[in-house]
């Protein structure tokens, strides 16, 4: 993600990296198996149970899954007792009355015997809710959907909900007071999702830890464009000359990187030749008031996935590209996966910033929101690694730089560790974001350039398409460097409180 600076990514930690970014104009917003068993395990074990009395159970005996899975900043987003594997959804939107319908198909494995489930959906209107073919009993209790199927799925077993639902998605104040959600732009709708605004526009397990393959279709007016992550498998004129298209995206993604942009888009496909030789696909898509800057912007896009290669290894998705939509849509730039959205033109450093979310974010995804720096922290040093790459200030003066940096900013910086954010409102604050990068360069200081550059390599590669904590990462560190010690680094750069004393 990104903050705002002139054209914004989300947070202020971009305001703070943009002193110090040479080509960026834009600042930016800112974890193996599919979803690891620990991972699963303890959304079961945390999740608090939804009490249900027997005639509301219907007299199985099982147990409702938990209506949240008591994440440190955002305790009833997610829910227990069942892992989602895929998400079908065929949708339709009006966009003079700003209406979406349709259906949401879920494909779930459940974790335990469940009388009861719980989904994440805040606002629409729910008509129908069929389970494994036969329709359930529901009810709503804010952002929860609670499922009451006739027959309990078992434990193991791979059950399948559709939600027919249908209302004008809402756009949902996060605590840090940016907007995401549902966003109007003009004729059309930009759907972001970190941490929580998907559930504005789907029903699902709104968390990190669980993550699920895509598969979705929207339907407009003819003229419209729609973009989506993952590769457009359909594109085809339905009744009454609107037009059906369809997204899908086979690796594992979270929530809150799907996203949606409805409008009047310029798009455009091509490819990028990457390090080992194959052809990636590159699917882009810029607003028409974003024509010529955007389109210079995006062609430095091919040059930064090889960069990235050559740094974090081979590009985890199927395809690449961006969404270069409005300014003042939304603010900030995000990196949902696959193409990640920017508010205008960004800038290198932005558009470095957000592909090296691909890497460590997406394909590497926390196990929840105290884990943000892991997403943060690597993508702002990526832009000093770029920086230094390319003929600019090295990484240790921009080290120097940030830590030099005095007053307002300063207090800012040192206001909390970067493992430890001080509420839900500073997950994309300073802290995350530079001072996260401050912890790998202190890595980086301790081992040397060639091993540092193995474990973002390695690291990467363990993790791909899964989940980690900062517990998972700093074993992973200590494991490849056995013979140096981190325990300074650990209490001091990524724990500590306050400013540490001048390495």
């Amino acid at each position: 993600m990104s903050s705002t600076l002139g054209m914004v990514s989300r947070g202020p930690a971009h305001r703070i990296t943009d002193v110090f970014r040479r080509a960026s104009a834009v600042p930016s917003r800112g974890p193996v198996p599919r979803t690891p068993p620990a991972v699963r395990g303890l959304r079961a074990a945390l999740g608090v149970l939804l009490v249900l009395g027997p005639a509301a159970c219907g007299g199985v005996d099982g147990t409702p899954g938990g209506s949240g899975l008591r994440d440190p900043y955002f305790p009833r987003a997610g829910n227990g007792g069942y892992d989602v594997v895929r998400y079908a959804l065929d949708l339709s939107y009006d966009p003079a009355g700003r209406r979406l319908s349709g259906t949401a198909a879920i494909t779930a494995r459940a974790l335990k015997d469940l009388s009861a489930f719980d989904l994440d959906l805040r606002g629409m209107d729910v008509e129908q809710v069929v389970v494994d073919g036969r329709r359930a009993r529901f009810s709503r209790s804010g952002q929860e959907l609670v499922v009451r199927p006739r027959d309990e799925p078992g434990r193991g077993r791979t059950f399948r909900v559709t939600v027919r639902y249908s209302g004008v998605p809402e756009t949902i104040t996060d605590p840090d007071g940016s907007k995401e959600g549902w966003l109007p732009a003009g004729d059309g709708v930009l759907a972001l999702g970190e941490p929580v605004g998907s559930m504005a526009w789907f029903p699902g397990n709104h968390h990190p830890s669980d993550k699920a393959s895509y598969d979705i279709a929207v339907t407009v007016p003819r003229g419209l464009q729609v973009v989506s992550n993952g590769e457009l498998a359909e594109r085809a004129t339905v009744r009454d000359g609107r037009v059906r298209f369809r997204w899908r995206t086979a690796e594992p993604m979270a929530t809150y990187l799907a996203t949606l942009a409805v409008g009047d888009y310029a798009v455009s496909r091509s490819t990028v030749t990457t390090k080992e030789g194959g052809e990636l696909p590159v699917y882009s898509a810029v607003a028409p008031s974003q024509s010529g800057p955007g389109r210079r912007a995006l062609a430095r896009l091919p040059e930064v996935v090889r960069w990235g290669e050559e740094n974090f290894g081979p590009y985890p998705f199927a395809s690449t590209g961006a969404i270069v939509a409005d300014e003042g849509v939304s603010g900030y730039a995000l990196e949902t996966q696959n193409r990640p959205v920017f508010p205008g033109a960004p800038g290198t450093g932005l558009l470095v910033h957000e592909l090296a979310h691909q890497w460590f974010g997406n394909s590497v995804t926390p196990g929840s929101w105290r884990d943000m720096w892991l997403n943060e922290g690597f993508a702002t040093y990526a832009e000093w690694l770029w920086e230094e790459d390319r003929g600019g200030d090295s990484a240790q003066e921009t080290f120097r730089a940030v830590y030099d940096r005095g007053d307002e900013e300063d207090e800012d910086l040192w206001s909390f560790p970067p493992a430890e954010p001080s509420g839900a409102g500073t997950l994309s604050g300073a802290p995350v974001y530079q001072r996260g990068a401050m912890v790998l360069h202190q890595i980086r200081r301790t081992v040397g350039d060639d091993a540092f550059r193995g474990i973002l390599r390695g690291w990467a590669a363990a993790r791909r398409h899964g989940n980690a904590t900062t517990a998972d990462f700093t074993a992973y560190v200590e494991k490849h460097a056995p013979r140096e010690d981190f325990s300074e680094i650990w209490r001091v750069w990524l724990y500590g409180d306050g400013k540490p004393g001048k390495p």
